[in-house]
């Protein structure tokens, strides 16, 4: 119902309006007519049945003096983050986990609440603990009000301790079996049955610097992924299953190699999770003559990516296999991506050739330009030319110290536009091969675009389990992340919006971040009044299934 003012024979009356749906029609009925609107004003009984009705929209009153800035405001706390990731903590299992693991310990303060708060700030903030105890006196997160900085020191400590001597099965060459390994174990057995084997394996690693030594064994100096070679490092391995949904971590020592840590997280990754099968996808920066050597030794599935230009065999002959490509298309972001692929066998090697028909063109294209302007350059006799790697690879002298565009180099260029190389023993298609591979790209860009939580920088914990729980938090908000996500995802799919139901991640954490709920008294009666939702809030509320509490709510009200 709302007031409506009616003029007629040119008089303004106000009235009270009920609209009605009758059908597919919306008609408005008159419930009464209070008077003319002149009369009303200058009686005073308009504003008389205002503040009689106001004892009962008492809460509409605060909103609108609010925005008026006619309140006393207290405090204002952010509840979006917590109201989401709150309930997918629990319908995750990760809260539970953590809870009955520290049951048995009797900790004299709330643990789960401890790693959860160590984890929220990981997927909003990130940084260190103390950054994490600051941050959180913004937040509304039930449970946290009695924890110190203390509490989270010993959370981590906790998360990462190693495991007694008889519970060391399984551990490697580069680390032993921890507290955090159960927790890795416990989630992915409570979801199993949404997957029956863990067929394709994915894993993607990184490295993270410390401020000081980096623990007992942890920190060493290696080759840095960060640019940061005067520091000590580890090595975080980050393994997802063929759906991109973490499944554990490795941390390693700095100076750990990647083609030698591959099959000793194999060989854990079956003992750890009761694997029969696996399926080992790796890029070319992940394998050596001895992994493969050791993965058949073993009777494991690969698919394998090759360097084309640096592998002779693969450059001389497996490029120039004259078998024809089968081609196939497929379809990403509504647009059509042409490929094709055939299998090629040497030497009792079996490789997948595939081609990107769009980067062929892409690759034809910028070779043609860097020609051009090569010739160009090669008419003004300058030499100096030789000093740009672009130019350089085309270029030959054929005498008198004079350069010239050397045209065998460009065909033999021309061989890799939009081609990439696989190596596999597993008997699928070349398509199947192409897609499982393709599915590594996918997993190496979530990666990526999750790399910041596990960016967790500055780490100034001088334990190794105090560390690799810290880490080992990044991998909790890793799980959260994609649960999120997937749930988003299959909103699209109900809907049949597709893409367009979707929000970036950046998006959604700004958005959630924004809503709010502040404390402010009016009339000695104190509210809380929570700001309206952003988009891509709302749609992170809507796929984790939680209500937002009410927009006004009166503290001490029963």
């Amino acid at each position: 119902m709302y007031f409506r003012k009616k003029t007629s024979g040119g008089r303004a009356y106000l009235q009270i309006v009920e609209s009605r749906r009758e059908g597919a029609a919306v008609r408005q009925q008159v419930i009464a007519t209070l008077g003319r609107v002149e009369d009303l004003r200058e009686s005073g009984q308009l504003q008389r049945l205002l503040r009689s009705g106001a004892r009962f929209a008492a809460k509409a009153i605060v909103v609108d003096a609010f925005a008026a800035g006619e309140v006393t405001t207290s405090s204002t706390r952010r509840l979006g983050p917590a109201l989401v990731f709150e309930r997918l903590w629990e319908e995750t299992g990760c809260g539970e986990v953590i809870e009955s693991l520290a049951r048995a310990r009797h900790h004299d303060f709330a643990l789960e609440r401890s790693v959860f708060l160590t984890v929220l700030h990981r997927l909003f903030a990130g940084g260190s603990d103390r950054a994490a105890d600051r941050w959180r006196r913004d937040y509304r997160i039930e449970g946290v009000e009695g924890l110190d900085l203390h509490h989270f020191y010993r959370a981590m400590a906790w998360l990462g301790e190693e495991l007694a001597v008889d519970q060391q099965d399984g551990a490697t060459p580069f680390a032993p079996r921890c507290l955090k390994d159960v927790v890795e174990e416990t989630l992915f057995a409570s979801r199993r049955d949404l997957f029956s084997t863990l067929d394709l394996v994915f894993m993607d690693t990184t490295s993270l610097y410390f401020e000081g030594a980096g623990g007992q064994t942890l920190g060493r100096r290696g080759f840095s992924k960060d640019h940061r070679p005067d520091l000590n490092q580890m090595i975080l391995a980050v393994l997802l299953d063929g759906d991109g949904r973490p499944v554990c971590t490795e941390m390693w020592p700095g100076n750990t190699a990647d083609t030698g840590s591959l099959i000793p997280v194999v060989d854990r990754l079956r003992k750890r999770f009761s694997v029969r099968r696996v399926c080992v996808v790796a890029d070319r920066g992940m394998i050596s003559a001895e992994t493969i050597a050791e993965l058949e030794a073993r009777g494991l599935l690969y698919i394998l990516g090759v360097r084309e230009r640096t592998d002779k065999l693969v450059r001389d002959l497996v490029l120039d296999d004259p078998a024809p490509f089968i081609p196939f298309v497929l379809t990403k972001r509504k647009k059509d991506i042409e490929y094709e692929a055939k299998a090629v066998t040497l030497a009792g090697r079996r490789y997948i050739v595939c081609r990107n028909r769009d980067e062929m063109r892409k690759d034809a294209a910028a070779r043609a330009a860097i020609l051009a302007a090569l010739e160009r350059q090669l008419k003004k006799g300058d030499k100096s030319l030789i000093g740009n790697k672009g130019y350089r690879r085309f270029l030959a002298t054929p005498g008198d110290d004079r350069f010239a565009i050397d045209r065998a180099k460009v065909e033999e260029d021309a061989k890799f536009d939009g081609v990439f190389v696989l190596r596999t023993n597993a008997d699928i298609s070349p398509l199947e091969a192409m897609l499982c591979y393709k599915n590594l790209w996918r997993v190496e860009r979530a990666f990526r675009t999750s790399k910041s939580l596990f960016a967790t920088r500055p780490i100034f914990h001088k334990l190794d389990e105090t560390i690799r729980g810290h880490v080992s938090c990044s991998f909790l908000a890793l799980v959260l992340k994609k649960e999120l996500e997937d749930r988003i995802a299959n909103l699209g799919k109900a809907s049949g919006e597709g893409d367009e139901e979707s929000g970036s991640w950046p998006d959604i954490l700004a958005d959630l971040d924004s809503l709010t709920e502040t404390q402010v008294e009016q009339d000695g009666k104190r509210f809380l009044l929570r700001s309206a939702p952003r988009p891509a809030a709302s749609l992170a509320l809507r796929a984790a299934g939680v209500a937002l509490p009410p927009t006004v709510r009166q503290l001490g009200e029963d």
